[in-house]
C-alpha cells in the first residue's frame, strides 16, 4: 500500500478513515483511475447517443455506466466512479460497493461564455453526501468544478474550499475540476494558466485536481508542459482529463506519457471508456488502471485492452 500525506484538517481520530478512502479511490497506490460519469449534465446527451454511428446504442442508458464500474470494481481495476449525487443515488443500492466520488456541482454547456461567464454552484452539501454513506454506500470523497477566471470564481472558490474542509473533517478525499474559462480567459489550455490553476487547487486544499491537457510551452513537448502543472500543484495530485474519444492506442499512449513524463497522479476518463460496449469499456478501464497504478508499458496496456 502507498504512504499518503494526510492534510492537517483531517481530525486525528479519522486519519485511518481518510487513508482507507484514499486506498479505495486509488487501488492502494495513491494514483487515481477516475471514471468520469458527470457528463449527462455537463454535455447533456451529446456523449451518449448518436444513433449508433460511433457510440453504441447501449450507452444511452445511464445503467451502462454502473455496469462498467461494477464489472471493473470486481476486477479491482477502477478507482472511483465520479457522478452527481442524484445519479449515484438512483443506482447505488444495486451497486453499493463501487467507490463513489460525489460531484456536488454541475452545469450544462448550453450557455456559452459569449453570453455569460460560467458559474456552477453546489446542488448538495455534505449532509446529503453522508446520507448515502449512512445507507451503506461506499462514498469515499467529493468533487467540485471551478471555472477559474470567471467573474464568479470567488463564489466557486469559496464554496469549494468550504466543501473540501468539511470533507476532510469527515475523513473523505476531495477532487476539484479546475477549468480556466470566461471572457477574461483567452486560451483555456494555456500551459501557464493550467499550471496556475493547479496551484490554486493546492491553495484550497484539494487532494487531486483534474485539468485539461495543456498546450505546450515554447521549446517543450505537451507532456513536459503538463509536468510544470504537476510541480506547481505540490501535494495536490494532478489527474488529466481524458478528453474526446481517441483510437485506443493513441489514448493509451497519451496516458502513458502523462504518467511517466508529466508525473501525473492519475487520469479522469469518461468518453474513452463509456463510449464503448460494456466488454470493451471494462477492458479499457483495466488497461488504464494498469498504466496508471501498476506502471504498465503502453504495449502491456494495449494487450489488456485487446484481451490478449
Amino acid at each position: 500500500m502507498a504512504t499518503y500525506h494526510v492534510p492537517a484538517d483531517v481530525p486525528d481520530e479519522l486519519i485511518e478513515t481518510f487513508i482507507a478512502n484514499m486506498d479505495a479511490a486509488t487501488c492502494g497506490t495513491g494514483k487515481m483511475n477516475l471514471f468520469a460519469c458527470d457528463q449527462k449534465i455537463e454535455h447533456l446527451n451529446d456523449d451518449f447517443y448518436d444513433g449508433g454511428v460511433k457510440i453504441p446504442l447501449s450507452s444511452n442508458d445511464p445503467a451502462h455506466l454502473f455496469e462498467i464500474a461494477a464489472r471493473s470494481q470486481e476486477q479491482g481495476t477502477i478507482g472511483v466512479l465520479a457522478g452527481q449525487l442524484g445519479l449515484i443515488s438512483q443506482f447505488a443500492r444495486d451497486y453499493p460497493d463501487i467507490p463513489y466520488l460525489v460531484k456536488l456541482n454541475s452545469k450544462s454547456h448550453m450557455i456559452g461564455t459569449s453570453q455569460r461567464d460560467p458559474v456552477s454552484q453546489a446542488m448538495w452539501d455534505l449532509d446529503d453526501v453522508m446520507a448515502l454513506a449512512h445507507n451503506g454506500i461506499n462514498v469515499v470523497g467529493i468533487g467540485y468544478t471551478i471555472y477559474l477566471g470567471s467573474e464568479y470564481e470567488h463564489d466557486m472558490l469559496t464554496e469549494a474550499a468550504s466543501m473540501i474542509r468539511q470533507a476532510h473533517e469527515l475523513g473523505m478525499i476531495s477532487v476539484v475540476w479546475m477549468y480556466p474559462r470566461g471572457k477574461a480567459v483567452t486560451d483555456e489550455k494555456s500551459a501557464q494558466l493550467i499550471s496556475g490553476a493547479a496551484g490554486v487547487a493546492a491553495c484550497i486544499g484539494a487532494d487531486f485536481a483534474k485539468v485539461n491537457y495543456p498546450r505546450a510551452f515554447e521549446g517543450m513537448t505537451q507532456p513536459e508542459s503538463l509536468a510544470i502543472a504537476c510541480e506547481a500543484a505540490g501535494r495536490t495530485g494532478i489527474i488529466c482529463s481524458g478528453g474526446g474519444s481517441l483510437p485506443p492506442e493513441d489514448f493509451l499512449r497519451r496516458l502513458h506519457e502523462q504518467m511517466n513524463i508529466s508525473g501525473c497522479r492519475g487520469a479522469a476518463t469518461g468518453r474513452n471508456i463509456h463510449q464503448k460496449t460494456t466488454e470493451d469499456a471494462v477492458r479499457m478501464s483495466a488497461a488504464c488502471k494498469a498504466i496508471i497504478c501498476d506502471g504498465a508499458t503502453l504495449e502491456e496496456g494495449l494487450s489488456i485492452y485487446n484481451g490478449q
